[in-house]
């Protein structure tokens, strides 16, 4: 549990991030989270205003069985399937923290007080699988705020589009490099004017966009570090901090521009960036580098709990530490090419092992629920 005192000690770099436009979001949930108490604390205390989900947290809430035995017992009695098994504990959870977050999402106009859920990883290169996916689960959970995880990848782009055109909000995921990410905001942008064309109220939609940025220095660096020279070892740690200060000049690009023009004279909402992925994988980086580093205006940070607490008790939150620095970004990546190291193959490998393990993941919490429905009883099938 949290105290008072620690709250009062703590909550200082918190509110500052808040203060500066940044939303915080949780990148965990469980059913012990919903269920103790805990995530209504961490909105109380620790600016808490979403959460994001994706099938590596479930399979590590799921898998471990703790909190889903009574479910998973009545699940086992109904003879279900192991995949109907995992979709009712997984949008029940949403449902819950959904229903935890609306006095947020109320206050917000809808804006924040968003719990993400993602659609089957194993469809992220079927498009018509994938939005039919998406329009299931925003209606088995049944809450204006949740948001459908949608990857970028080249058959989700037709995807957002349709979704957004259905009046569904959507978290798209997985987004590395800067092209793609003009292609989801593209894709957003024809989702709302194709919701406008059909009459839906545009000002009831709404959409980030999950840029991810960890992973980006955890290959480059890889990389650097096997060329060792000291130019190359000196550019450790700058590539994901630049791609991601580049990706907010190209938002603040296309939300200026005529198009977004007309669509917010409808009450249309920006598709806000979102930097996810933002727990430090080298520990010789400060642990809240891409808390700290990445302070903008009208910004996402989705922080899993350790980099929440880490930013709640040390992190450095002093104004805006995104806009005045594309200059320098570009020639940080410019420096990473000149070495040798392709940016374009970086990011469609990340963006391929990116949905790899969530297939992996998604798997392995099928088969821990088909383990446990089949111990009661049941096969599964």
């Amino acid at each position: 549990m949290i105290t008072v005192t620690e709250v009062t000690a703590t909550a200082g770099a918190l509110k500052r991030l808040s203060d500066e436009g940044v939303s915080i979001w949780l990148d965990d949930l469980s059913r012990k989270r919903i269920e103790s108490g805990n995530l209504a604390e961490l909105v109380d205390t620790r600016n808490v205003v979403g959460v994001t989900t994706n099938p590596s947290i479930f399979q590590a809430a799921i898998g471990s069985g703790e909190g889903y035995e009574e479910q998973l017992a009545d699940l086992a009695v109904r003879k279900v399937t192991v995949e109907e098994a995992v979709r009712m504990m997984t949008t029940a959870d949403v449902r819950a923290a959904a229903d935890i977050l609306r006095p947020v999402y109320d206050a917000t106009e809808g804006r924040d007080g968003r719990v993400s859920i993602e659609v089957d990883p194993r469809l992220a290169h079927n498009t018509e699988a994938t939005i039919a996916e998406a329009k299931q689960l925003a209606w088995l959970v049944d809450r204006s705020n949740v948001m459908i995880k949608i990857p970028a990848t080249k058959a989700g782009l037709p995807a957002i589009t349709e979704v957004i055109g259905e009046g569904i909000s959507v978290n798209v995921t997985l987004i590395f490099s800067l092209e793609r990410y003009r292609e989801v905001m593209d894709a957003y942008l024809a989702g709302l004017e194709k919701a406008r064309a059909a009459g839906i109220d545009l000002a009831t939609i709404h959409s980030v966009a999950s840029f991810f940025v960890s992973r980006v220095d955890s290959e480059i660096d890889k990389r650097l570090t096997a060329i060792g020279t000291d130019e190359a070892l000196a550019l450790k740690g700058k590539a994901a901090l630049a791609n991601a200060r580049l990706a907010y000049e190209a938002y603040e690009e296309v939300f200026s521009g005529d198009r977004w023009t007309v669509l917010a004279g409808s009450k249309a909402n920006k598709q806000r960036p979102l930097w996810a992925s933002t727990g430090v994988k080298d520990p010789s980086y400060k642990d809240t580098l891409y808390v700290d580093e990445l302070v903008a205006p009208g910004t996402v940070n989705t922080m899993p709990e350790a980099t929440l607490n880490a930013t709640a008790d040390h992190g450095d939150i002093h104004g805006d530490t995104v806009t005045g620095d594309y200059a320098q970004a570009r020639a940080d990546l410019d420096a990473v090419e000149r070495l040798g190291i392709s940016y374009d193959v970086v990011v469609k490998q990340l963006e391929d092992e990116g949905v790899a393990k969530f297939e992996v993941a998604w798997q392995d919490l099928l088969d821990a629920v088909a383990k446990s429905l089949s111990s009661k009883g049941v096969d599964g099938e």
